[in-house]
């Protein structure tokens, strides 16, 4: 820290995470360790699937595997941290140990990466529920409509837009000057704690930050709610109730992410200030952090015929592949024996 007109600013911070209690760290360390490696196998096995199988290169699944390549990279921002906090065991009220320290320019570092995939995620379910009301209202034009060059672009697009917020919003948040205690009652560098710490004026901020938020927010969701609106009308045209059912059931796994990640979002950042709590703001941020990334691969392969399929077909060919190498090594072996 260092001395500025009276001010001690703060210079780096210490993360208190889930809890001071070390034996708690170690049940929190299995916990995260086993969401983590879940979160990467289902992520990069639904990629993998997508990749492999030419029945899954349609526009929806390469949305879909981009989610899961976000959801990731979402995923390496926060968990590998939160272990090594775990890990560490040492009490955050310590100034002997710098185990469970963040620079400021560590901190500045994640949270831009988090408000940037973050928007971007914001985006590309917007895009998603586009492409759901192509493929639903008008299913003949689909391929056409929906060209690999456009879902390309759309998903840069998701990117561009998310880290262009992301340099605003990190731009407007680390013009503040933090003084005080630098302790940060949370287990990532979030917006909540971060005012809380600010020394000077935050009305300005907390303007440019509702705009910000509520902008994007408005018009991911104005997309989302047209599309899904134009879905329901396109629905209820199908006279059969097997038709009805087939064309709800390709957009539910959306939807169903998309209640989980705005929902998390909205709670976290939509509520008064006064309702905002350490330990509530430690477990709303769980949903959108930890457990959104792990059930995405769940949500769009359980009752997913297609992915069911390709999975089905993987297995067989590689069961196929260990047949045919072991036959060809016992001939092998037996022409050599003779």
């Amino acid at each position: 820290m260092e001395m500025k007109s009276n001010q001690t600013l703060v210079t780096d911070f210490v993360l208190i995470g889930f809890t001071i209690d070390s034996f708690l760290h170690i049940i929190f360390f299995v916990l995260f360790l086993v969401s983590y490696t879940l979160t990467l196998i289902g992520n990069l096995g639904l990629m993998t699937l997508i990749y492999l199988d030419s029945c899954l290169h349609t526009p929806m699944y390469f949305f879909v595997g981009n989610l899961s390549f976000l959801d990731i990279w979402y995923t390496l921002v926060y968990t590998p941290r939160i272990l090594f906090d775990c890990v560490s065991m040492n009490n955050h009220m310590s100034q002997k140990n710098n185990n469970n320290h963040m620079s400021l320019a560590g901190c500045t570092a994640q949270f831009f990466f988090s408000a940037g995939l973050t928007y971007s995620e914001c985006f590309l379910l917007a895009f998603m529920a586009y492409d759901r009301f192509v493929a639903i209202c008008n299913p003949l034009l689909y391929a056409t409509a929906m060209p690999k060059k456009l879902c390309v672009q759309l998903v840069v697009g998701s990117y561009i837009a998310g880290f262009a917020n992301a340099i605003a919003h990190t731009a407007n948040t680390f013009r503040l000057r933090f003084c005080g205690k630098n302790i940060i009652n949370h287990y990532f560098c979030d917006v909540v704690p971060l005012v809380k710490m600010a020394c000077n004026d935050t009305q300005v901020y907390e303007l440019i930050l509702t705009a910000l938020i509520g902008s994007n927010m408005l018009a991911t969701t104005v997309v989302i709610l047209s599309s899904y609106i134009g879905i329901g009308a396109a629905i209820v045209r199908i006279r059969s109730a097997a038709g009805r059912r087939k064309a709800f059931f390709t957009c539910s796994a959306h939807m169903v992410s998309v209640t989980l990640f705005y929902g998390s979002i909205l709670i976290m950042y939509c509520r008064p200030h006064s309702q905002h709590t350490p330990n509530s703001d430690k477990a709303n941020a769980l949903f959108y952090m930890v457990v959104n990334p792990l059930l995405n691969p769940l949500i769009y392969s359980l009752r997913n015929k297609d992915v069911k399929a390709a999975f089905k077909k993987i297995i067989k060919s590689t069961v196929k592949e260990q047949l045919l190498s072991q036959l060809l090594d016992s001939l092998f072996l037996q022409n050599i024996m003779f």
